[in-house]
């Protein structure tokens, strides 16, 4: 499709003998075979195919026809055919068409009047359109409200060709007049909008001299008024912008949704006045409410969010209006509700917020929601956020929460505990109260993770004597009889605990799927897995407490060396506590029996797989240290691990107030910048709103608020040469890349002394680059230059290629010329940002993806951390292990980058490197992402980047 088309139509390629059948079908007398033949026509016309000796037969046989099914397919049979001679006049044939268009024009149908005025609106060619204007405008006048807002229309494309206004040079006056005494609301909306193009000035004068009633205009009129604001605003001239600022607020009350949505946003680029942003801000949250379509919720709440960014004071007072917004059932809803509300938090609406969040986790539990396990996740995660940032609302939530610790659904599970873990060491007032309920608890966890983090904060938090005791029994209650297995006279090996059933109901662990660990490596092991293995026992049951049993006899040997540590810290911490030594020794005689049961068992053929030798390592140490403790151990086990949780914290805390201040925008103004000052300007006619709109201009002019961030410098390095110096047409190219379209400002220069005719920049792309139009073709003087604009549209992450070649004509040479331009490479830095995410969900990401690129190190760099720098700045990626995790030095260095595009596309990259004895680094760059694109690309910008020393 090289031509400019209005139509588009599926056909299936035609051939001679159609064309035949329907010249024979238009000269023929029956009106349907002429209507049907007349479509085909167009079909084939449409699809490339060419019909040079129809057009005199349509002239003859169909131009008379009074049926106005085949006078519609006549005009747009004259739309598509070629109208111009390669010179670039009009055909002489169209002259011909004249006079049936001036028929219908003057037809007593309105349909077919309507139609013929909607077809001029596509012609360009003043010879065939001067004869007709006379008719054109006899349609203003006429009664019907159809033909009157397509004569609109055409007026307003006649007088927009070129010399057009030389065919129609009182149009604008005429249109004004019309647009004062018209009542449709289509005619006047057409009237309208030709102002607006043709005669602006003309169309804000009605504007403001009609300012008053626009609230009682229709809503396809006030949409076209919102238009006109913005486009003069945009200007230069911004002399009644306290007026159309008025007018905008007025609209906001429209019955419209689309008017005022429309609105929203016009009044928040036109004012910063809080109360204008407060009103835009309160619009969308209506919406928000009254819309039930899920797009529409998403997209209100992308406009929220760039008010949040912007105007974040004025936002938190709506945080609650947004909140609702989870009545919802949709899930991406939800989270990009639940994303904007933990930004708007403050010490103010904490509480009200969090409340608000508990009910929605009771809520959860009834089980009727759609995804109510993941929505349950967001919300413990939010939570979690709120009681991070703001203390004093854990004690309101933590209990409530410590209730889903046993939650079938394992990431919202794993989420509470984590929480639990992190508001014990952070409140110390709440810690018997939350080892209480934990231990009360600690029966119904089902998740091995869970399990093991849980026996962690028992071991590390109960510190009374009660506490101490009530952990040893809830542990040996929940592990039940020694030892786990028993063999039986027949030689066959039986669960102790169970003496009725032969063999355990339990689930083999074994994971297939390598899994990444923190440092990066991978693992296999059944340590790394999150198998949750559920016994088979009526709930309630005396069985059912035997979770620990249950996760054991599965073969889940890292969490019974998680039992065998939380056994040692305790009992430890009783000889310190407990005044009688005969206790202290029964506990240790307690655990040691415990710890040997699980030895036994993991060395036994009772299981299918033995215990690793991490685990096994791990519980030797434990039975060695009960039998011989040292002052030294002691102080590791019960105040070390304490002491480095904390730390973490702290860093993490850290980590996330430098992040906070670095988001934060310094603007500053210019030394020469003018500043009115408000006190001295004349306050009479002026509104509140008004008022407060120059003052807050005022206050941003005087702090940099409209200094412009962009670096006139960095523009340069966006031009790129398509054509060398000696080359008789110079181009060169401004790439201006936005999120999904990419914009090539090219400016093209002749540099002979001769006029190039039909010029054209002829462009095509390798990627997922589409072109979204051919340029057109040029006509350029000797010595003179011409700008050209090429818009194209990127569909996902991936390095793309735009290449192509300028082809030109002149009056000494025949043939056309062509010179090749330079390809422009785009680059995938420009698609991704830096994103955080959690360890456990870069886990998940790293095993579901399925592309994997990998890299070798190769590069002069040799010192590692230098390495990981210049490969976070090369790729524009953020490191996702924490500093301290990087600190020192062991020759060897893991890390993990994450990046999102802005397609919504997750990178992942781990970096393994290791310094070798002649000081070079070795090791491996791995891409995942679940597209090809990115992988190959963010792989590609690596191998070219890694080397550094430059």
């Amino acid at each position: 499709m090289e031509k400019p088309c209005s139509l588009l139509v599926h056909f299936d390629k035609g051939s001679a003998a159609m064309a035949n059948e329907i010249k024979a079908d238009l000269e023929g007398s029956d009106g349907a075979a002429k209507a049907d033949a007349m479509r085909r026509a167009i079909s084939l016309l449409i699809n490339g195919e060419t019909l040079p000796q129809l057009f005199i037969t349509i002239v003859r046989y169909v131009l008379p026809s009074e049926d106005h099914t085949v006078q519609k397919l006549l005009l747009l049979y004259l739309e598509i055919i070629d109208r111009r001679d390669p010179a670039g006049r009009a055909l002489p044939e169209m002259i011909l068409i004249c006079q049936n268009l001036r028929n219908n024009l003057q037809s007593p149908n309105e349909y077919l009047r309507g139609v013929t005025l909607r077809f001029l609106c596509r012609l360009s060619e003043p010879e065939v359109l001067e004869p007709l204007v006379p008719s054109v405008l006899a349609n203003l006048e006429h009664r019907h409200q159809f033909v009157r807002r397509h004569a609109i229309s055409a007026i307003s494309a006649i007088y927009r060709i070129q010399n057009g206004d030389q065919l129609l040079p009182d149009a604008p006056e005429l249109i004004e007049r019309l647009l004062a005494s018209e009542q449709d609301a289509s005619a006047r909306r057409n009237a309208f909008l030709m102002l607006c193009s043709c005669a602006q000035e003309r169309a804000v004068a009605y504007l403001l001299s009609n300012a008053d009633r626009v609230t009682e205009w229709p809503d396809v009129l006030q949409m076209a008024v919102v238009d006109l604001i913005r486009k003069v605003c945009r200007s230069a001239n911004r002399a009644n912008k306290g007026k159309y600022i008025t007018i905008i607020s007025s609209l906001l009350s429209s019955s419209s949704t689309a008017v005022v949505y429309d609105c929203a946003g016009a009044i928040v680029s036109l004012s910063s006045a809080p109360t204008a942003v407060r009103a835009a801000a309160s619009t969308y949250c209506q919406l928000l409410a009254s819309q039930s379509d899920n797009n529409v919720k998403l997209i209100i709440l992308d406009r929220l969010n760039e008010l949040r960014t912007t105007h974040r004071e004025v936002m938190v007072g709506l945080v609650m209006d947004v909140l609702r917004a989870l009545t919802s059932p949709n899930i991406d809803v939800k989270r990009k509700v639940l994303d904007l509300v933990l930004d708007l938090l403050n010490p103010r609406n904490v509480d009200e917020v969090v409340l608000y969040l508990k009910k929605e986790v009771v809520k959860t539990q009834a089980g009727d929601l759609e995804k109510g396990g993941e929505y349950r996740q967001m919300l413990v995660r939010a939570i979690h956020s709120c009681a991070v940032e703001y203390p004093e609302v854990a004690g309101s939530v933590v209990h409530l929460l410590m209730d889903f610790l046993g939650d079938t659904n394992v990431a919202a599970a794993v989420d509470v505990v984590l929480f639990v873990r992190e508001i014990i060491e952070t409140n110390p007032k709440l810690r018997v109260s939350m080892i209480q309920r934990l231990i009360d608890t600690f029966y119904q966890i089902r998740a091995s993770r869970v399990c093991a983090c849980a026996l962690w904060i028992l071991g590390e938090y109960s510190l009374s004597l009660s506490e101490v005791e009530s952990t040893i029994a809830t542990i040996k209650q929940c592990l039940g009889e020694l030892p786990f297995y028993t063999v039986s006279e027949e030689g066959e090996a039986t669960d102790s605990a169970k003496p009725a059933q032969p063999v355990v109901n339990s689930v083999t662990v074994s994971s297939r799927r390598p899994v990444v660990l923190a440092d990066g490596t991978y693992a296999t092991q059944s340590a790394a897995t999150e198998i949750i293995s559920t016994p088979s026992v009526a709930p309630g049951s005396l069985a059912s407490t035997l979770n620990l049993r249950s996760l054991i006899l599965s073969g889940d040997f890292f969490l019974a060396a998680v039992v065998a540590c939380t056994l040692t810290k305790v009992v430890l911490r009783l000889e310190e506590v407990q005044p009688s030594k005969v206790e202290s020794n029964k506990a240790c005689t307690v655990a040691l029996l415990i710890m040997t049961s699980i030895l036994q068992l993991g060395q036994s053929s009772y299981l299918p797989h033995p215990i690793d030798n991490d685990s096994y390592d791990r519980i030797v140490l434990c039975v060695r240290l009960l039998c011989n403790t040292g002052d030294d151990v002691r102080k590791i086990w019960l105040q070390s691990c304490r002491q480095s949780f904390a730390k973490m914290l702290a860093e993490k805390q850290f980590r996330e107030t430098e992040e906070m201040k670095a988001k934060a925008q310094i603007s500053h103004s210019q030394p020469d910048d003018l500043i009115d000052f408000y006190h001295l300007k004349s306050r009479r006619g002026m509104s509140q709103l008004e008022l407060e709109d120059e003052v807050h201009d005022d206050l941003k002019a005087a702090t940099g608020g409209f200094t412009k961030h962009a670096d006139d410098a960095n523009k340069l390095n966006r031009v790129l040469q398509l054509t060398g110096f000696s080359d008789p047409v110079y181009a060169e190219a401004f790439v201006t890349v936005h999120h999904y379209d990419i914009v090539l400002d090219v400016t093209v220069i002749n540099r002979t002394k001769e006029t190039l005719q039909n010029l054209c920049l002829e462009l095509a792309t390798m990627g997922d680059l589409k072109l979204v139009d051919r340029p057109q073709n040029y006509t350029l003087a000797p010595e003179s230059s011409k700008q050209i604009r090429a818009n194209i549209k990127v569909s996902s992450t991936e390095t793309g290629v735009i290449f192509g070649n300028i082809v030109y004509e002149t009056s000494n040479v025949m043939e056309r010329s062509v010179i090749v331009l330079n390809d422009i490479h785009i680059d995938i830095m420009d698609y991704i940002s830096p994103a955080t995410c959690a360890d456990v969900t870069f886990r998940n990401m790293w095993a579901e993806f399925e592309w994997e690129n990998k890299v070798a190190v190769n590069t002069v760099i040799q010192d590692e951390k230098e390495f990981l720098d210049h490969i976070i700045k090369s790729t524009n990626m953020k490191c996702l292990t924490p500093p301290s995790a990087l600190d020192g030095e062991c020759g060897f260095l893991a890390a993990n980058l994450y990046a999102k595009s802005v397609f919504g596309e997750d990178a992942l990259v781990n970096i393994s490197i290791e310094k070798q004895l002649d000081g070079k680094l070795s090791g491996y760059i791995r891409i995942r992402s679940k597209t090809q694109g990115i992988a190959l690309s963010l792989g590609d910008k690596i191998t070219l980047k890694q080397k550094g020393g430059s």
